[in-house]
């Protein structure tokens, strides 16, 4: 298996917007340097925007039985684990609570699924105390990393749980959400997403601006990760708060992918106070990986159509296996994760980027060096190799997160 080395575009770049170039960056040896990355990694917070543990789970067939609760602590498979995020330095991964678009048809489905996955998150922070903890204020994770304990602070993928009922709002803040995705793949009671050409709305519902003046109330985070760009400017022109893009990247790399946002998009973000959280993913770091993976899965469907199979099938593993071989995957690397980094501070300034990664939700797609929870040291580095200070490191592991969390927190507290 090869991977493609990408020419980093801004490589050698020194952004000085939103923060001021070291004038005398400290002379370590690449060794040194390497040390002093992973002992930040774990000097700081680290939280991460997105991380799809429960329903990776979920699939997998997880019941809420003591002899299943270990799978976090130490596996082989998916991108996360306790032991694995330790090493990385990861303290607090927000769990997301992931409802596919295709249940939104069914009424009743999407909430019965969110309760299930919130009630596993919950199963297994009382399953391993000394391990993991519920946490749904930033004071509770900075108390959690004092004590040397892992938070699960949760976001919902998809406000769809809500259904057409404003006071689920409420009752999911009481549940422990504390950011909302207003959808996912597919338009829905709130609004457009950025997959979906139907464009239902033109944006936001009326509806849906119910359900934001409601999170801004009630202090649950506002992400725009997934809406259609409509819906993005409309959300920033009426909350009253900062908002998040928990697990998104910049369109820059990525041209026509509206899944990520674009240059204006990411001013006014930060314009507004709020962050965005560079999503890992290859698709989502480089336009022409993108492109090839879109032809690739075209190849592979006619392939399964042909055979009369699913994707899921079991008789259908052999002839996958045969095509990965055939048609070898392609990486972005560490540097081109940097890269968008880089281009968020130059448009909106050091305060306004995160790290959201998606692991255990963008499959076999994630880059060279940051292939799960253990290797967020690998980015520290590189960020550290362009000059960033170990003050901009701290806002980009968590700091400005906490921030934008707090503002929500406090507006809540006024009303």
């Amino acid at each position: 298996m090869f991977r493609l080395t990408l020419l980093a575009l801004l490589a050698g770049f020194l952004c000085t917007c939103g923060r001021a170039p070291q004038e005398d960056p400290s002379p370590m040896t690449d060794a040194e340097l390497r040390a002093h990355a992973n002992e930040l990694a774990h000097r700081y917070l680290i939280t991460d925007g997105h991380v799809d543990l429960p329903y990776r789970l979920k699939v997998k067939n997880f019941r809420l039985d003591k002899e299943y609760l270990g799978i976090p602590i130490e596996t082989s498979e998916g991108d996360f684990d306790y032991v694995r995020a330790v090493e990385g330095g990861l303290d607090a991964p927000f769990m997301s609570i992931y409802i596919p678009s295709g249940l939104q048809a069914e009424p009743g489905a999407s909430p019965a699924l969110a309760d299930s996955l919130i009630a596993m998150v919950r199963g297994i922070a009382e399953a391993h105390p000394d391990k993991f903890r519920i946490a749904t204020s930033p004071a509770e994770l900075e108390q959690n990393f004092r004590d040397s304990v892992m938070s699960l602070p949760m976001g919902m993928e998809n406000g769809s749980p809500i259904e057409d009922k404003i006071e689920r709002v409420a009752e999911y803040h009481a549940k422990g959400i504390r950011y909302i995705t207003l959808t996912h793949g597919k338009d829905n009671l709130i609004c457009d997403s950025s997959y979906d050409t139907t464009r239902t709305h033109g944006g936001l519902s009326e509806f849906g601006r119910e359900v934001v003046r409601e999170m801004n109330r009630v202090g649950i985070m506002v992400d725009i990760s997934h809406v259609s760009d409509s819906t993005f400017w409309q959300v920033v022109e009426m909350t009253d708060v900062p908002v998040i893009a928990s697990h998104s990247s910049a369109r820059k790399f990525t041209p026509g992918f509206e899944r990520n946002m674009d240059d204006a998009m990411i001013k006014r973000l930060g314009e507004e106070g709020g962050v965005i959280q560079i999503n890992f993913g290859s698709t989502f770091l480089d336009g022409k990986l993108r492109i090839r993976q879109d032809s690739l899965r075209g190849i592979l469907q006619e392939r399964l159509a042909a055979a009369d199979l699913q994707y899921r099938d079991e008789a259908a593993k052999p002839l996958i296996e045969a095509f990965e071989k055939e048609f070898p995957t392609l990486y972005a690397d560490v540097e081109t994760v940097a890269d968008h980094i880089d281009h968020v501070v130059a448009l909106a300034g050091i305060d306004h980027v995160g790290l959201g990664s998606d692991f255990d939700g963008v499959g076999d797609s994630l880059p060279t060096g940051l292939k799960d929870v253990s290797d967020y040291p690998n980015l520290i580095y590189t960020l550290l190799k362009r000059g960033y200070s170990d003050d901009d490191i701290q806002k980009i592991c968590s700091g400005n997160v906490l921030r934008v969390w707090r503002a929500v927190e406090a507006a809540a507290t006024a009303q």
